[in-house]
């Protein structure tokens, strides 16, 4: 009897204890206080391994598995170029003399960061980002009709392009094109906006992307 009592609490000990190097309390399985050295790696040549082969540590100093994918998207930098989704006529009404330009659709967008829906840029990287927007009317506004465009970013102007048009002999001579850029520095969560800005109560774009489009590319 008591030779099986020993043994139950033997295998109890096992199959329950945690073993500590460098700690007299540890709090996982194997619990190292210090440097780790292993003297001979294996390399791993099988993809379907590797892509899950990654070792990170978390905040609690858990050693953790991650996708090598997952990795990679975490320091990706961004890269989006959105533009409308048809090449229909593009028609907007003027509020206090802007409109939000409702770019809908996207070419590429290598960190999710614009949304189609509310048409706004939302960063998830701290860093230099270089914004260029670009929009054409549809036909020649109105001479004298102020019509630009403008970059926002949390709701402050950053940078606009708008004046207004020239006529000669009573012919318009203005482009009717119109482009923004600029260097912002964004924070973690900055909304960036594209708007339309006339002295108009309602124009119309050409919605084809040749024409009319934006990109925000991540320098650094």
């Amino acid at each position: 009897m008591n030779l099986k009592i020993l043994l139950i609490s033997l295998i109890s000990f096992s199959a329950f204890s945690q073993v500590g190097i460098g700690t007299t309390n540890p709090t996982a399985s194997l619990d190292v206080n210090g440097d780790l050295r292993i003297r001979t790696i294996t390399h791993e040549t099988i993809e379907s391994i590797i892509k899950d082969s990654i070792l990170v540590i978390s905040n609690d100093g858990i050693i953790k598995r991650v996708e090598s994918q997952q990795v990679i998207n975490s320091v990706i930098k961004t890269a989006v170029k959105a533009k409308f989704s048809s090449a229909a006529l593009v028609n907007l009404s003027l509020v206090s003399n802007e409109a939000l330009i409702p770019f809908d659709d996207e070419d590429f967008d290598l960190n999710d960061e614009f949304d189609t829906t509310t048409h706004q840029f939302t960063a998830k990287q701290a860093g230099i980002y270089n914004i260029h927007a670009q929009i054409k009317a549809n036909s020649a506004i109105a001479i004298a009709a102020n019509f630009g465009i403008s970059i926002y970013k949390n709701n402050v102007l950053e940078a606009t392009n708008s004046f207004a048009n020239i006529g000669v002999l009573g012919v318009n001579v203005t482009p009717p094109i119109r482009t923004a850029n600029t260097l912002l520095s964004l924070n973690v969560g900055d909304v960036i906006t594209f708007r339309i800005n006339s002295d108009l109560i309602s124009l119309s774009l050409l919605g084809d992307s040749a024409n009319s489009y934006f990109t925000i590319h991540q320098v650094r």
